[in-house]
């Protein structure tokens, strides 16, 4: 329950929750912004009232936006309250005339007493600083003025208004306060507020928001990189004395006026009060447009009605803000959009800690934002919502997607009582446009000729499966071999979270059809289980199968349709493991297979993180791509069953060829060419198709790099590649009879260039 102090300029109220008890000051009626590191007087009055209240954990001002001061900061003022309250009690000990001293002699004066109380009893709560450097100066002044006084008596009052002095030093000396700041006060000038600038940094929440943000930048941090994501200025600092970065993003909802945040916050009470049904997020990108459109118009009539005249950009930077408040999911949605972040993960319990995120080219981050448990509970509703998926004590864990404009991501959610501390969160972000091989190639986790050994592969109908650890890529390295698939071929995917960029293939012209499974984990659903979802493909007629993960009883039924040959075409699927072995004894031992079942396996490609030697940089990388042969009884490795193709060489930081590959001694490869009339029996024929399409990889990104055309890279252009590459092929072949690789390339060469002079030049 809050306690309320009166209604007047700096009305305080004590709120206490579970372990919190948390001092909200209302600033409301303050002339100047909030802040015990700029301004002394609200330092001052801050501390005034921790004299009155004693012990808090967070200290938070209102004013339009809520700037709170978290546990170690609120800590560090506590401590210099309760000095404060203890020397208040003992006044009388600091007053000339109450140490006893004799009121007649003309010698001394109560001036040095006067100046100590002063610093002791106004200067200790605007600026403790302050009062700690005045105290040792004046201690100083008295020392040297000691060695200097002849008479008895003087000498006897001298030493004791000096043992009061030190009494007083010595407590506030040890004051954490004093501690942190004392290597910078060499120099201090009173009233510099620069030092408590390093020590106290508010996390900045609008009345709209519940997310706080640590607005400020880190005083001491070096900046690494600076870059925009849409109109939002991020920044990645180095922090001294730490092996940390900090990801720092300044959105524009806190950088609007004080009008447009009033505006914000009346649009939001109103818009708050229609609670959403279930059955509206069926389809939330529908929702979301009628929400924004509804929030459009709310914005500019009540901007009209409080006579704020705003243009239409600033009416729709204003409508994005509030759904993202309402319908969405606040901040997460801006991480999410920035194409360098590949992980988020929120841990409980809310609102003590800010989130973390892996990025792209400088690894694990913490960032400047903190969620808070409202916002947390707000998203686990939206998200058992979304999925139809429960989250409960009896279902503590949710897996599902989401999808929001220009990003979508993966979402794992625990709660108690499995998360004793609350709901936990981590997002895997996908890219909203489907990864490629030329993609790879240029971020060097595949070679050209691995590449072009995908693609043949691919083409040529195996099985393939997709192996690593966590956060190796997998997921990202199938849906680029989906691209290689040839749009005539039907593709059915199979996930039990929907991760494959199946609405980004199906924009593109593929015939996809996706199907949702039951999670391996979650209970008390009406979703089908996954190995029924596989069998049902076989009743769907010839396609291409694609499964997100292959973790539980769904192995037995894939590897059935495999056996008896129901699957004519390409089969493919992730599987953590972090080697061929591994993923045969995943496969075997974890997943019940039988052995003669996983010789259904052709390929396995590994993909794994591969460290920097210091352990602070890591970067993904294929690190082999292996063959499963079919002559062994019991066991794999010992007999002969894996034969690697390619391997990864860190010397080189690249993918080379085994000498089994070089020589032609690979028996999926010599499958795929005796179904090929050029081919069969031809081991030349093959190599010089892998290298030909490894040339047209090559080719993409050179011509990419060279006209500085990222964008030949993505998705669209390179399934017109090749598409085109199968036309040219099967041109050739009818022209001469056979599939002359030169020709080919040189044809394509062709084809590739009329097609980039059609781009505009940017």
């Amino acid at each position: 329950m809050p306690l309320f102090s009166g209604k007047k300029v700096c009305s305080y109220e004590v709120i206490r929750g579970g372990a919190d008890v948390i001092l909200k000051i209302n600033c409301e009626r303050c002339s100047s912004l909030p802040s015990l590191e700029d301004n002394p007087q609200c330092m001052s009055r801050t501390i005034a009232k921790l004299v009155e209240v004693g012990n808090v954990t967070k200290i938070i001002f209102s004013q339009k936006r809520d700037y709170e001061y978290d546990f170690d900061q609120t800590q560090i003022l506590v401590e210099i309250a309760k000095l404060y309250k203890k020397l208040a009690k003992k006044k009388g000990l600091f007053d000339y005339y109450g140490l006893g001293s004799d009121a007649g002699c003309v010698k001394c004066s109560n001036t040095r007493y006067t100046q100590m109380q002063n610093i002791i009893f106004n200067l200790l709560k605007s600026d403790p600083l302050g009062a700690y450097v005045e105290l040792k100066r004046l201690l100083r002044r008295e020392k040297i003025k000691l060695e200097k006084t002849v008479n008895e008596e003087c000498i006897y009052c001298e030493k004791k208004f000096i043992s009061t002095l030190k009494h007083v030093f010595d407590l506030l000396d040890e004051t954490k306060l004093i501690t942190i700041a004392k290597p910078n006060l060499a120099g201090f000038r009173l009233g510099d507020r620069d030092i408590y600038r390093q020590i106290f940094t508010p996390s900045i929440k609008p009345d709209f928001m519940f997310t706080k943000l640590m607005a400020s930048y880190p005083p001491e941090g070096d900046v690494l990189a600076n870059y925009l994501v849409g109109e939002n200025e991020v920044t990645i600092f180095k922090l001294p004395n730490t092996i940390q970065y900090l990801y720092h993003i300044l959105p524009p909802e806190f950088k609007i006026s004080e009008e447009k945040y009033d505006l914000l916050d009346q649009a939001r009470k109103i818009i708050s009060e229609y609670k959403p049904k279930q059955s509206e997020f069926v389809n939330p990108e529908r929702m979301r447009q009628v929400f924004y459109n509804i929030g459009h118009d709310l914005i500019e009539d009540l901007a009209e009605h409080n006579n704020l005249r705003m243009k239409e950009k600033e009416v729709d930077e204003l409508t994005d803000i509030l759904v993202r408040y309402t319908v969405g999911f606040g901040l997460i949605e801006l991480l999410l959009q920035d194409e360098k972040i590949q992980d988020i993960t929120i841990n409980s319990p809310m609102g003590q800690t800010p989130m973390f995120i892996v990025h792209q080219d400088f690894g694990d981050c913490i960032t400047n934002i903190i969620p808070t448990k409202t916002e947390s509970e707000s998203w686990a509703s939206k998200l058992r919502m979304l999925s139809g998926r429960p989250l409960d004590e009896a279902n503590p864990i949710l897996d599902t997607e989401l999808i929001i404009p220009g990003a979508r991501a993966r979402v794992a959610v625990i709660s108690a009582p499995l998360n004793p501390s609350g709901l936990a969160y981590a997002f895997r972000r996908h890219r909203d446009r489907p990864w490629t091989l030329p993609l790879f190639v240029k971020n060097r986790m595949l070679s050209p000729l691995a590449a072009g050994l995908i693609s043949f592969i691919v083409d040529g109908s195996r099985t393939i499966l997709v192996a690593g650890t966590r956060s190796a890529g997998k997921t990202s390295l199938l849906a680029a071999m989906m691209t290689e698939i040839m749009r005539k071929y039907r593709i059915i995917t199979i996930e039990d979270t929907l991760e494959l960029p199946v609405s980004s293939l199906k924009k593109l012209g593929y015939n996809i059809q996706s199907m949702k499974v039951a999670a391996a984990m979650t209970r008390g659903t009406t979703e089908v289980a996954a190995d029924e979802g596989i069998r049902t493909t076989l009743r769907m007629g010839d396609s291409c199968l694609i499964v997100g993960e292959v973790r539980s009883t769904e192995a037995l039924a894939l590897y059935e349709a495999m056996r008896v040959g129901a699957l004519a075409n390409v089969v493919a699927g992730t599987i953590h493991g972090d080697s061929p072995y591994g993923v045969y004894d995943r496969v075997v031992n974890d997943l019940k297979v039988p052995k003669t079942s996983f010789k259904a396996t052709d390929i396995i490609v590994v993909a794994n993180p591969i460290k920097s030697p210091d352990g602070l940089h890591r970067w993904r990388r294929v690190t082999q791509i292996t063959e499963v042969r079919k002559h062994w009884e019991n066991d794999p490795m010992l007999e002969g069953g894996f034969s690697d193709l390619m391997k990864y060489d860190p010397k080189n930081d690249m993918l080379e060829p085994s000498k089994d590959v070089i020589n032609g001694d690979s028996d999926v490869l010599k499958a795929i060419a005796g179904n090929v009339k050029e081919w069969a029996g031809d081991w030349d024929a093959v190599w010089s198709n892998i290298m030909l399409r490894a040339d047209i990889k090559k080719m993409i990104l050179d011509y990419s790099t060279k006209l500085k055309m990222p964008e030949i890279l993505e998705a669209d252009f390179v399934i017109n590649a090749n598409d085109e590459f199968h036309n040219i092929s099967s041109k050739v072949e009818e022209d001469i009879g056979s599939l002359d690789s030169k020709r080919i390339l040189s044809e394509w060469e062709k084809w590739l260039k009329k097609e980039l002079k059609k781009k505009p030049v940017k």
